[in-house]
């Protein structure tokens, strides 16, 4: 046996060069592991528990484990990994810190919030004797078909969607998390793939809602690529897809270069194309303008539970993960992003705000509606500082909870056809339902600012950090960009409460105690976080630190 032969030997034999075994610190990783470990028992219920039991078993399964998971979110925020022991676990893929965790909180109480409007099975007339959901009775039947109608005639319901809504919950929690870009790509595509596919489920107006599904996945599948396309070039220039390494170049203190990746490293074109493609990707997951085309079809066609619960959740999980790549990742290039993150800002708060002027549609409108708040949160994100990271966390926690409660009431305004969600048909509500249209009036006023609710408290935590971080033209334009909104949300006030309800106007269904837990929980944080946001802004700065 030759020498080099013996060598080699040697070395394979070698315990010093055994491939080392991961270190995964479960504990800290908790409230994702228990949300994706009931998303499988889902899966398994669906496969063999009989058909009339798995509605009651996949809601229980479900809203359990949600609890739980903020449980474990709230255990690891006492013991200190929120502040003294926040730290990067899984080999550095996921940070746990203090945004982390109260973005994580958010996603799991808002979805515990939205698993409730999505068991609602009280607002549609009997069919054939069962009650029915939002749901599509067998999703994979052609709309209008034979097999369509002899699903709803046995009784048929897509129980499916709870395993799905946890999947996507799941992916959600490690979005804002990523320590690394890989991480980062792997959880949007977790959470947007089983987000499309609820989105093609509704049970009326089926073909809208394909359709909406559709367009959502092929404009997802363009962000995506854009996003793994960016994270390629941003390795090319680091040489390591860690926030942390590539944060040390992008500073100039990096230690150690690859000599495969010498060439390369450094290259500040690499660095700014990557960069702004990574951004973009987020952007569309934030519904900012230009990248917001998809945000009104989208929300007009899905199921208005899986709207409520998208346009909540996903917010914040997409902000999570921005600020944690500009005031991680990206700190050292703030005078490059800054200005284009302004010129996105404010085009997002005007066009948000009056294209939703011109809308018929309620879901539309709150579509646009968040478009405009999306572009109010953008310029806490813009402040660059403590208060602005502190002032973004309070105002995604005090904007999820009115989302999912306005589409909340909008499932309870009905016609023949469904839910009725054309404007006119809402005229006189307040004469018709005055509980309900008062409850979709104070969402509408938090959704304006007005003192006294959550929303005027966001929003100005938002623009003091922005206007202290030199941003006060900024401001300017968002407080314009807000009287333009409030324009349409008292119009609406009005229609409800100033006109002649129609003789053939739209019922507003009674629901069950689930919707009605949705509603209450809504308008109680809207109150809470209006009168006495306090403790929850002192909870947010305490919460504002991210772990390098």
């Amino acid at each position: 046996m030759s020498t080099t032969a013996v060598g080699l030997w040697a070395l394979a034999a070698d315990p010093i060069d055994k491939i080392p075994a991961p270190h995964i610190e479960y504990a800290q990783l908790s409230p994702t592991l228990i949300v994706l470990g009931a998303a499988l028992i889902g899966v398994l219920v669906e496969a063999f528990v009989p058909r009339r039991a798995r509605y009651a078993v996949q809601v229980f399964v479900t809203a359990a484990a949600l609890a739980s998971a903020f449980a474990a979110v709230v255990g690891l925020a006492a013991g200190g990994y929120g502040t003294t022991k926040a730290h990067v676990a899984a080999m550095g893929a996921i940070a746990v810190d203090g945004p982390a965790l109260f973005l994580q909180g958010t996603i799991l109480l808002a979805s515990v919030v939205a698993v409730f409007t999505f068991a609602e099975r009280r607002l549609d007339p009997e069919v054939h004797g069962n009650r029915v959901d939002s749901f599509a009775a067998q999703a994979a039947s052609v709309p209008g078909s034979d097999s369509e109608r002899a699903a709803v005639k046995a009784g048929f319901a897509t129980t499916e969607v709870f395993p799905l809504m946890l999947f996507a919950v799941s992916g959600m929690l490690i979005f804002p998390a990523a320590d690394d870009l890989l991480t980062l790509f792997v959880a949007l595509e977790v959470f947007s793939l089983p987000l499309y596919l609820l989105c093609a489920l509704a049970r009326r107006q089926r073909l809208m809602s394909q359709e909406a599904a559709v367009k959502y996945f092929l404009l997802g599948a363009f962000s995506s690529a854009f996003l793994l396309f960016g994270i390629a070039l941003l390795y090319g220039y680091a040489g390591s897809v860690s926030y942390s390494v590539i944060a040390d170049v992008v500073d100039g203190t990096v230690q150690k270069i690859d000599p495969a990746l010498a060439g390369t490293m450094g290259n500040d074109a690499l660095l700014l194309i990557g960069g702004a493609l990574i951004l973009m990707g987020l952007l569309f997951k934030v519904g900012a303008v230009p990248f917001h085309m998809w945000t009104p079809d989208v929300y007009q066609g899905a199921p208005t539970p899986v709207t409520g619960f998208m346009a909540a959740a996903t917010k914040v999980a997409a902000f999570g993960a921005l600020l944690r790549l500009l005031y991680v990742v990206l700190p050292g290039l703030r005078w490059d992003w800054r200005p284009v993150m302004w010129g996105v800002a404010i085009v997002t708060m005007l066009a948000g705000a009056v294209i939703a002027i011109t809308q018929t549609d309620v879901k539309r409108l709150l579509a646009y509606s968040s478009i405009a708040h999306a572009g109010f949160i953008l310029a806490g994100v813009i402040a660059t500082s403590k208060e602005g990271v502190s002032s973004v966390l309070f105002y995604l926690a005090a904007y999820s909870f009115v989302t999912i409660g306005a589409f909340a009431v909008v499932t309870l305004v009905r016609d023949a056809g469904g839910e009725a969600t054309h404007l006119s048909k809402w005229a006189g509500l307040g004469r018709r339902s005055p509980l309900t249209a008062a409850v979709f009036a104070v969402f509408l006023l938090a959704f304006a600012g007005i003192p006294l609710t959550s929303g005027f408290a966001g929003k100005f935590a938002v623009f003091k950090a922005a206007a202290e971080g030199g941003a006060g033209a900024l401001v300017v334009v968002g407080v314009i960009s807000s009287a333009i909104a409030a324009f349409f949300y008292v119009r609406v006030i009005v229609l409800m409460f100033f006109s002649e309800p129609k003789a053939d106007g739209p019922t507003v269904a009674v629901p069950s105690l689930f919707t009605m837990t949705t509603i209450a929980v809504g308008v109680a944080v809207t109150v809470v976080l209006g009168v006495a946001p306090q403790y929850f802004l002192e909870l947010a700065g305490h919460a504002s630190t991210f772990v390098r």
